[in-house]
């Protein structure tokens, strides 16, 4: 294969990559988007690189390597902020809605859901959207919102049904069933758990996890047979398991209805069966959750000491499960804050601490792209070179820092500012027309020359020239706007200085 059909031929794998249901088969999809990448980036294609980290950062976040993937997406999240992608931008907030749904942080999940699917353009591919609108509807239901969330998955059911996509199908099912056993809605649990076998019978066997699910709602009206036959691929070793340690989870499953249909014997060889699993797979989470059965299949069958030792291994268990979890939790937002401590200082003036250009860079694309009104405006100090020569270049560094401090920040007012270089600063005006913006500068204008200046620069004055120009609607380019903004900070100068021209 030449480069040129692989540059081609990256991107169609890419989509079918990104709308294959079988994405459960986590290592296949990294391979493959490893792969992906290389070629993508052999192309020059930095769109297609970015969307193969999210595959990859997806992969890492099931894995439980929640720092990496986590660091990934924000830094996908900048980058798609900053180029104009809002695919890769609806992309990056997908993953880390995962990612804050495993630090528990069910309110800052949501929010990346909500934006994982108003970002995704409306030509985004309907398997793509389906599993945007599975995840939304997961921190829904994280958030206590299950209406809302069974509105999503009905949603998916319909584009899956399009589609003939039993993937997708089983995975709103799956949610639908589990969250109606939650909720003790035995009749509805039944009738969903029997749309899944329905789909199954298509050919699409049911993964580990789903049969859990569809056995739990066996065990909600004590139909033990019906269960047994649910799992019996968990004691023979031929459950399809997709995510490590659904088949481990079937068989803590098999064991409590075992215990509770009065067969001790059987629920300890399932029991045996999870141990073994767990040892094998190093599954330290179910590890706990089959202490804590085995202590109950103990006092069930009257050996309380037994039962209470257990209790005891369990309880130890699990205050050492909670302590790797903090300790996992904290280092992955150790690995987010320090991303986010490095974007932020990159995109921060050294000597006044306000925005560089660089933040410009990132952030005026991206307003007007969203087509409203938007102000700017460049702001010159006056005669700063007669300052630097007549007292010192410490002495304008310091006239440079006071300025720093008092333009505005964005976090109290209409406006954020950043330094451009040397004596030239740009102020950012989102939601301003051009007499608003005037009127703004005008009062920063005399703000600047009426600062009690003579502590730093003794008898000189500190002046401004401001030019502003302003767009109604985002129909310019970022070059145009500080052009004409550029023209009339010069038409200032000539009029003579300490003044605002627009």
């Amino acid at each position: 294969m030449t480069a040129e059909v692989a540059a081609r031929d990256h991107l169609t794998d890419l989509i079918e990559l990104e709308c294959d249901s079988s994405i459960d088969e986590f290592a296949t999809v990294r391979a493959r988007a490893i792969e992906l990448r290389f070629l993508a980036a052999t192309a020059g294609d930095d769109e297609a690189v970015r969307r193969c980290d999210m595959l990859i950062a997806d992969v890492l976040l099931r894995e439980g390597q929640l720092g990496a993937g986590g660091h990934s997406a924000h830094q996908t999240l900048a980058w798609a902020e900053q180029h104009g992608q809002p695919y890769v931008r609806a992309r990056a907030h997908r993953v880390l809605a995962n990612f804050y749904r495993l630090l528990g942080d069910f309110t800052e999940a949501l929010t990346h859901a909500l934006q994982g699917v108003s970002f995704l353009p409306a030509d985004a591919p309907p398997a793509v959207r389906a599993r945007h609108l599975v995840m939304l509807g997961c921190t829904l239901d994280d958030n206590g919102s299950f209406d809302e969330g069974e509105l999503r998955y009905r949603e998916v059911l319909r584009i899956a049904g399009e589609l003939g996509d039993d993937g997708l199908t089983l995975r709103a099912l799956n949610n639908m069933t589990y969250n109606a056993y939650e909720a003790g809605d035995e009749p509805a649990a039944r009738a969903l758990a029997g749309r899944m076998w329905e789909v199954a019978r298509r050919g699409r066997p049911l993964a580990a996890k789903e049969l859990d699910t569809i056995a739990r709602v066996a065990m909600m009206a004590g139909r033990y047979d019906e269960l047994e036959a649910a799992l019996a691929g968990a004691l023979d070793g031929t459950i399809l398991d997709t995510d490590g340690d659904g088949a481990a989870e079937c068989l803590l499953t098999l064991a409590e209805a075992r215990r509770e249909s009065g067969r001790p014997a059987a629920a300890q060889a399932a029991l045996d069966g999870a141990v073994a699993l767990c040892e094998r797979n190093t599954l330290t989470r179910v590890r706990v959750q089959v202490q804590r059965e085995q202590a109950a299949l103990y006092a069930a069958m009257g050996r309380y000491q037994d039962a209470y030792e257990e209790l005891l291994r369990f309880n130890a268990g699990q205050a050492t499960l909670q302590s790797t979890q903090r300790e996992a939790r904290a280092l992955a937002m150790q690995a987010i804050y320090e991303a986010n401590e490095f974007r932020e200082m990159a995109q921060r003036d050294a000597l006044t601490g306000i925005y560089n250009r660089r933040y410009i860079n990132e952030q005026l694309p991206a307003l007007l792209r969203r087509g409203e009104p938007l102000a700017v405006a460049i702001l010159d100090l006056d005669h700063f070179k007669q300052i630097n020569d007549t007292l010192s270049h410490a002495t304008g560094d310091a006239v440079l820092q006071q300025l720093g401090r008092l333009l505005p920040d964005g976090t109290a007012g209409p406006a954020v500012a950043a330094r451009l270089g040397g004596e030239e600063f740009l102020l950012i005006m989102p939601g301003l027309d051009a007499a608003a913006a005037t009127l703004y500068c005008e009062r920063l204008r005399r703000q600047i020359r009426d600062f009690p200046w003579s502590p730093i620069t003794a008898s000189l004055p500190v002046t401004t020239s401001i030019g502003v120009a302003t767009t109604a609607d985002g129909t310019t380019t970022v070059a145009a706007l500080l052009a004409d903004a550029d023209r009339n900070l010069y038409a200032a100068k000539r009029a003579g200085r300490d003044r605002v021209v627009a």
